[in-house]
C-alpha cells in the first residue's frame, strides 16, 4: 500500500522554483538543508551510495509483520530473497530463476510445485548463527530448501497475526492450516518441526509445495521477497520479538541502520554471491543500452544505499533539486513545474535531469467499513448511500487538480498491466454526477429534517461521515475536495487524523469507517484486485469487510482457471458486482514521472519488481 496526494498548488509554488532552476538555489537550498536532508557529494573513488527518499514510513523488516505495506516490502525486497524474480528489462515481463536453479516445475494437473535451491547461497554473517550446527568450516550459514519451508510456515503462525496469510490460505496446502488451528485451539507455539503434505523439502536443495487446489498464477508469489523470502530458524530465534529490525538474509544488501520512521542505511552485503546480469531485454533501445552498460558486472551495482522518510512532498523536491536525491517520483503537484505539457522543463534539462514516464499497475480507492452501522451493510438504503457518495465525489477534479492529470479514472479494482484490466470497460465507477447522487439520497429516505442543510439517515438518526487521513497537506488539500463534493448533496462528513502505522492497525481491526490509499500491483494476476472484496479476506486484503455470497462463488471459479475467455467472463461479473454494491469506490490508476539525476544509471521502472535496486549504479563524483 501507498499514498501519494497534492501538498500545495502550483500557483502558489511557482515563483519559488523559478528560483528553484538556479544554480545555487538560494533559499530553497538553506530551507532543505535546515531540514538536514542535505549530503555532501561523494568524493572521487569513494563507496558508491544511492540517495532515495520515501514519502511514508516503513513499518517493520519482517515479513509476515508488513500488513501489505509498500514501503516495508520494497527495503525488505532488497534484503531476502525468493526463489524467483522477474527479469528487470524484459517486457512484456517474464519471470526467472533467482535462488533457485530454474523455473519450476509444475505437475499436469497444477497442484505440485517443485524447485531446486541453487548451492553455494549464503546469508549474510551475523551473530545468531555463532553456535549453529548448520553453520559450515568457513563460519557460513547455506541457504536451504527448509529454510523456504520454515519462512512460509511463519505466516501461519498466529503470534504473527499476518495480513498476508489468505495468499497461503488460499492455496489450500495441506496440513498447514490444520497447524495453525491447533496452536489457537491449544494457545502453544505454533509447531514448526511436524511436517506437513503441502510443504516439504525432501532433500537440502528440492522444495515441494502441494497444492490443494489449483491457482495457475500462485506461482507468481514465489517471486515475492515480501511474500516468500528466505529467513533462518537462527535468527528469529535469536531475536525473538524483535526480529522486525534485524532482517538477515541472502540478498545483495543488509540493513547497517535503521532510524525509524526517518532513515534507513543498507549496505552491501560480503556473503553475497555478487552474481553477474544475464537478463534477455525486450526490443525497447533504453532496456538494450542498459543490458549493454550491465553486461558482465557483479551484482550489486552500489556499495550503500540511504532511504530518508521525508512526508511532504516539498522537502522531497527540494532536495532532488539540490542534487541529494539520485532519483524521485515526481509529486502530482510539481508535475506542471517539472514536466509541463509531459516534456521536461527547460530548467531541469540544464542540469542533465532525465525523465521517464510510465503507466503504473496500481490502484487507489477509499473503502467502507461493511461493518459499519452509517454506511456498511447489504440493505437497499445502504447500498444506495455508497453510490450517492461515489457520485457526489468529483473524480475528474481529483484526477485535474490534485494529481495534474497523471492518472487513468479507474472503472473497476482491477489495476492496469494485469490480466482483467480492460481499457474499454466502463462503469459508474468513474461518473461524476452530484444530481444523480442527490436522487439516490432522496429515494431511500436520506433527508434534511431538521433544516441545517445536512441530511439525517431514514430512522431519523444524525448522518455523520467519518474519514480517516494523514496528517500531512496533500491529504489536506485530498479533504477539502471530499468536503466540498460531499456537502454539495447535503452530505457532512469529518476527519480522524492519525499516522500511517495507526492507520494500518486500526483497518486490521475494523475500527475506521472510511480511509484511502493506493494498491500496488507485485504480479499480472489481476485476480489478487479481486482477493481484496473476497469474504473470507476480511481483517486481510479484504479492508472493506465485504462478504457477499455471490461475489465469492465468483472469485473462486476464477481462481482455478487458466487464463482465458472463460476467466475473463467470470472476473467481468465480479467486478460489475463490486461497482453495484459499491464496498470500495476506485478513484484512478497513477502515471509515473520518474527524474533521474545524470550520474544514475539503469533506472528502468518495472510494474512489479520492488528488489531492483541492485541494478542500479552511480557515476557521481566530487
Amino acid at each position: 500500500m501507498k499514498r501519494r496526494r497534492l501538498i500545495a498548488t502550483p500557483a502558489a509554488l511557482a515563483a519559488l522554483f523559478k528560483l528553484a532552476g538556479a544554480a545555487r538555489l538560494g533559499g530553497v537550498a538553506s530551507a532543505a538543508a535546515s531540514l538536514g536532508l542535505l549530503a555532501k557529494p561523494a568524493a572521487a573513488g569513494a563507496e558508491k551510495t544511492l540517495r532515495y527518499a520515501f514519502p511514508a514510513p516503513e513499518s517493520t523488516f519482517d515479513p509476515p509483520s508488513t500488513n501489505s505495506d509498500f514501503y516495508s516490502s520494497t527495503l525488505i525486497s532488497q534484503i531476502l530473497e525468493a526463489p524467483l524474480t522477474y527479469d528487470y528489462l524484459a517486457r512484456p515481463v517474464r519471470l526467472v530463476a533467482n535462488t533457485a536453479e530454474d523455473l519450476p516445475e509444475i505437475s499436469a494437473d497444477g497442484l505440485t510445485i517443485t524447485l531446486r535451491i541453487r548451492p553455494g547461497i549464503y546469508f549474510a554473517d551475523d551473530v545468531a548463527f555463532k553456535g549453529s550446527p548448520r553453520v559450515d568450516a568457513q563460519g557460513r550459514r547455506e541457504l536451504t530448501a527448509e529454510d523456504y519451508v520454515y519462512s512460509i510456515k511463519r505466516f501461519f503462525d498466529p503470534q504473527y497475526a499476518s495480513s498476508d496469510l489468505y495468499l497461503f490460505e488460499g492455496a489450500k496446502m495441506p496440513g498447514l492450516a490444520e497447524l495453525r488451528d491447533r496452536a489457537l485451539k491449544t494457545r502453544k507455539p505454533f509447531d514448526y518441526d511436524t511436517p506437513v503434505a503441502g510443504l516439504r523439502a525432501p532433500d537440502r536443495y528440492t522444495l515441494r509445495i502441494q497444492m490443494g487446489e489449483a491457482d495457475p498464477r500462485w506461482v507468481y508469489n514465489l517471486a515475492t521477497p515480501a511474500l516468500t523470502g528466505a529467513v533462518a530458524r537462527e535468527v528469529v530465534q535469536h531475536y525473538g520479538k524483535d526480529i522486525g529490525a534485524h532482517p538477515v538474509g541472502t540478498g545483495p544488501f543488509r540493513l547497517a541502520s535503521w532510524r525509524r520512521a526517518s532513515r534507513i542505511e543498507l549496505v552491501k552485503s560480503a556473503s553475497h554471491r555478487h552474481r553477474v546480469y544475464e537478463g534477455v531485454p525486450a526490443h525497447d533501445p533504453h532496456a538494450q543500452a542498459i543490458a549493454q552498460r550491465l553486461k558482465g558486472r557483479a551484482l550489486p551495482c552500489v556499495d550503500r544505499i540511504v532511504v530518508d522518510i521525508v512526508e511532504e512532498a516539498q522537502p522531497r523536491w527540494l532536495t532532488f533539486l539540490q542534487g541529494d536525491l539520485d532519483w524521485m517520483l515526481v509529486p502530482p503537484a510539481f508535475v506542471p513545474l517539472a514536466v509541463p505539457g509531459g516534456r521536461l522543463a527547460p530548467f531541469l534539462q540544464k542540469k542533465g535531469v532525465r525523465l521517464e514516464t510510465a503507466q503504473t499497475a496500481s490502484m487507489a480507492m477509499h473503502y467502507f467499513s461493511m461493518d459499519d452501522p452509517v454506511v456498511g451493510g447489504y440493505t437497499p438504503e445502504r447500498v444506495a448511500l455508497r453510490r450517492a457518495i461515489s457520485l457526489a465525489y468529483d473524480g475528474p477534479s481529483d484526477i485535474r487538480l490534485l494529481h495534474n492529470g497523471m492518472a487513468l479514472p479507474a472503472q473497476s479494482t482491477l489495476a492496469p498491466f494485469t490480466v482483467g484490466y480492460d481499457e474499454q470497460y466502463r462503469s459508474d465507477m468513474s461518473v461524476h454526477d452530484p444530481g444523480r447522487a442527490q436522487a439516490l439520497l432522496d429515494v431511500y429516505g436520506y433527508v434534511d429534517r431538521d433544516g441545517d442543510g445536512f441530511r439525517e439517515r431514514p430512522d431519523g438518526k444524525p448522518l455523520v461521515l467519518r474519514m480517516a487521513c494523514l496528517s500531512t497537506q496533500a491529504d489536506r488539500l485530498a479533504n477539502e475536495l471530499w468536503k466540498r463534493s460531499l456537502n454539495t448533496v447535503g452530505l457532512r462528513v469529518e476527519f480522524d487524523v492519525s499516522t500511517w502505522p495507526e492507520l494500518l492497525k486500526k483497518t486490521r481491526t475494523g475500527a475506521l469507517q472510511m480511509w484511502g490509499y493506493t494498491w500496488q500491483a507485485q504480479s499480472p494476476d489481476g485476480g489478487f484486485f479481486l482477493s481484496i472484496a473476497y469474504g473470507p479476506n476480511a481483517g486481510d486484503a479484504n479492508d472493506a469487510r465485504f462478504a457477499l455470497p455471490a461475489f465469492d462463488r465468483l472469485f473462486e471459479q476464477q481462481r482455478r482457471l487458466p487464463d482465458g475467455p472463460q476467466r475473463l467472463a467470470l472476473i467481468r461479473q465480479a467486478k460489475d458486482l463490486l461497482v453495484a454494491y459499491m464496498p470500495y469506490k476506485v478513484h484512478r490508476h497513477q502515471r509515473a514521472a520518474w527524474l533521474q539525476q545524470p550520474w544514475l544509471r539503469h533506472f528502468w521502472a518495472h510494474p512489479f519488481m520492488r528488489d531492483t535496486w541492485q541494478y542500479l549504479d552511480t557515476e557521481r563524483t566530487a
